[in-house]
């Protein structure tokens, strides 16, 4: 049974999540305040974690940042009463899969939870995929990277942003490709996250991230791996 836990201080919504979700067939699991959800991820399995943004002691912001930063891959869905975009844009970079702003209905959140679950299995390799791209030797199947020997800290979504630009290694890419392939396409209005994190993969990747040669820009089109 697939177990998730949901960080979220309002009880209302904590019980119309706990009934639903089992009534789908999930194990649920409650934390009532950041801080307590932070040491939850840490401590214990789960397969998918829902996560309030507004939330006492720790924000979900906060945690989202911390679990990613220790190397945790457990997939983040984050839940907001904030429907900006800024706010949306913040918390995927923080490495979250997806963003759900609240009220939201039943159906589109089961959908999301699905989606998510189904993009992490798939992303998962079958075999150990190992890259050397510029300064970096990259393990995409336990999501790590080291540069001389040193373990370099990169958010899940970078990862998987690295592995598509190197699946399609010598091609361009276009940040529409980007967005439905690792994003899901509707959760954005702009492409400019995009954008954001291949400045963040140059400048652990390239010598001179100003100058680049390994990430190209694509002008018009998108972005291109060269190995």
């Amino acid at each position: 049974m697939q177990r998730i836990l949901v960080v979220e201080d309002e009880p209302s919504m904590r019980i119309g999540l706990k009934d639903n979700l089992e009534f789908e067939g999930y194990e649920v699991e409650f934390a009532d305040d950041g801080e307590s959800g932070y040491k939850n991820i840490m401590t214990q399995k789960f397969d998918l974690i829902l996560l309030d943004v507004m939330l006492p002691k720790m924000n979900g912001f906060d945690v989202c940042r911390k679990v990613r930063a220790e190397g945790v891959k457990i997939p983040i869905i984050l839940l907001t009463a904030k429907g900006e975009e800024i706010d949306k844009v913040l918390g995927l970079e923080l490495g979250a899969d997806d963003y759900v702003t609240k009220p939201f209905g039943l159906r589109e959140l089961l959908a999301r939870i699905k989606a998510v679950m189904r993009r992490s299995t798939e992303s998962q390799p079958d075999q150990i995929e190992e890259a050397e791209i510029g300064s970096l030797i990259v393990n995409f199947s336990n999501y790590s990277a080291f540069n001389n020997g040193n373990e370099i800290a990169m958010s899940h979504k970078e990862f998987e942003l690295l592995h598509f630009l190197w699946k399609n290694k010598n091609k361009a890419v276009s940040r529409d490709d980007l967005l439905k392939e690792i994003w899901n396409q509707e959760v954005f209005t702009t492409t400019r996250t995009i954008d954001n994190f291949i400045v963040k993969l140059r400048q652990k990747i390239e010598e001179d991230p100003n100058k680049p040669k390994i990430i190209l820009t694509v002008h018009g089109v998108g972005y291109k791996l060269i190995l």
